[in-house]
């Protein structure tokens, strides 16, 4: 089920996985015994497939509300059937078990998706008919144009005004005005898969290309910050982007830790926070839009971290055109996925984002990877005999 946001996907993933587990038409003839529920993240499983509103634990008592074990992550019915909560961050944990139906929810912001996926389908081999539904707000990820191409997929499409009636005017008045008819609204509103701009300087095959579970060890980290011009509902968002480089001059990306509507305390205190947590070497911040402020706001979260001022003189294209070509290359990997920084990097040409917003992230990434490995000192030194 490809669906826009709160087009009613998570309420009709429990639908599905409680009429399984109770044997109702039209889901099933007779009750099915083990069901896997499968999310990013073992708190999205409980957090919106289980507990939230729309979840398995708040539909109406049909026939037995089921209980949730915390600890032992699963839901029980009274007939005994039994649905497990896995994340899609350890695909090992998908090893051993097996069932007879699986749910899988936002598959397209999975972090390890091709491995997950692949330990659940080992895993689905109880029952006749074992059988798995995705609900998701679509990405143009390998997998799941790969799944929607199968013969044996049946695909349904919701857009988000479909559920008008259970969302608020005001949502849909201020959502669909500013993003209607965009390449971000087709996706996040009408379910539609965007594919690659033609002038994007990268291309996400490349960057799935470049995804690796671990880094080895680095010489250098830094924790670059593209920060907003204020705080308020309508500012950019702040970009924060860790990187490393290793010993043979290959940059790895370990973080995006970009956030909305930070105040500059906010987001000097995660910046901070960042660079402690990966023990990083400095901390490089953009001060074009506040000059020594930038600076001084860092330092007013801890003073004792090193801060490189970096003034950008050029476009955001040409900025980003030699980090692109250091991908091209094979230079850089990413360590895990970063499903929204991903986004703009695969979005941004001539003329930036499709949606017109300012490129945050990628700024932050660009400003990165440029230090580790478009300056002197990011270079591996070559030393004469």
């Amino acid at each position: 089920m490809l669906g826009g946001r709160g087009a009613g996907k998570t309420r009709a993933g429990a639908e599905w996985v409680h009429g399984l587990a109770l044997g109702l038409p039209p889901f099933a003839e007779t009750a099915v015994e083990r069901i896997a529920l499968v999310g990013e993240t073992l708190g999205d499983v409980r957090a919106v497939m289980v507990e939230g509103v729309s979840g398995l634990l708040g539909l109406q008592d049909g026939g037995g509300r089921p209980r949730w074990n915390a600890t032992k992550r699963q839901l029980t019915w009274g007939n005994g059937a039994v649905a497990q909560a896995f994340s899609s961050e350890d695909p090992e944990s998908l090893r051993g078990p097996q069932f007879a139906a699986a749910w899988c929810d936002e598959l397209a912001k999975w972090k390890h998706v091709e491995d997950t996926w692949d330990m659940l389908q080992f895993g689905l081999r109880l029952g006749t008919r074992p059988r798995q539904m995705v609900s998701t707000t679509p990405r143009p990820i390998p997998l799941l144009k790969r799944l929607l191409a199968e013969a044996g997929t049946r695909v349904t499409k919701a857009a988000t005004v479909a559920n008008r009636d259970n969302l608020a005017p005001a949502f849909l008045e201020t959502i669909v005005a500013r993003y209607e008819g965009t390449r971000l609204g087709r996706q996040e509103l009408l379910a539609e898969i965007i594919e690659e701009r033609t002038d994007a300087l990268w291309r996400r095959a490349g960057i799935e290309a470049c995804r690796v579970g671990g880094h080895p060890e680095l010489r250098r980290v830094v924790v670059a910050v593209d920060p907003p011009a204020g705080s308020g509902e309508r500012s950019d968002a702040c970009g924060i982007v860790a990187a490393g480089i290793s010993r043979d001059g290959t940059g790895y990306v370990l973080l995006d830790a970009s956030a909305e509507r930070l105040t500059p305390a906010g987001w000097a205190k995660r910046v901070v926070d960042v660079y402690h947590r990966l023990e990083a070497d400095r901390i490089v911040a953009e001060v074009n839009q506040g000059g020594d402020m930038v600076e001084a706001v860092i330092r007013g979260a801890d003073a004792s971290v090193p801060v490189e001022k970096v003034r950008a003189t050029r476009g955001k294209l040409l900025r980003a055109e030699p980090v692109a070509a250091l991908y091209e290359q094979g230079r850089v990997k990413h360590v895990g996925a970063f499903p929204a920084l991903e986004d703009e990097m695969c979005d941004f040409g001539l003329g930036g984002l499709s949606s017109g917003r300012s490129p945050d992230r990628l700024d932050a990434l660009v400003w990165a990877l440029s230090s580790l490995m478009l300056t002197r000192e990011g270079r591996p030194r070559v030393r004469g005999l």
